[in-house]
């Protein structure tokens, strides 16, 4: 019984150590995949759109609802200009004139992740996701 209690006690927690480490590389999967989504959208969408930055924040929320989406931070980079920067609802009225055919377009995207698991393991840990695509 007590070595029941011993290897049981290590085995859940190692358990929920698994499952707490999934959790995070599935936000970040996430956060990957619907920044390239967002980005991909962006790239295409000169001439379509008064606002880049809240088309592709609206892009990028479609893609991960699951994310909180105030905990979400863009970074959005189109040719040489930077129209938001760490933002957490990026507005960039105007900006459709940075959306030159050929120029980049970059967008990074950042969200919290929560190691709380017996004690915070990773205090202030940020998942980064970071695409570039040429503006078309």
């Amino acid at each position: 019984m007590v070595e029941f209690a011993f290897s049981a006690t290590l085995l859940l927690t190692l358990l929920a150590g698994i499952a707490t480490f999934g959790i995070v590389f599935e936000n970040y999967l996430t956060l990957s995949f619907a920044t390239n989504a967002a980005a991909q959208l962006l790239a295409v969408s000169r001439g379509q759109t008064t606002d880049p930055c809240a088309t592709t924040s609206q892009a990028l929320y479609a893609a991960a609802p699951q994310l909180a989406q105030s905990n979400l931070k863009f970074s959005i980079v189109l040719g040489t200009n930077t129209v938001a920067n760490n933002a957490a609802n990026p507005s960039c009225s105007g900006s459709q004139s940075d959306l030159v055919q050929s120029d980049s377009a970059a967008v990074t995207v950042t969200y919290p992740c929560n190691l709380n698991f017996i004690g915070n393991l990773v205090p202030n840990c940020m998942l980064t996701a970071q695409t570039t695509m040429q503006i078309q």
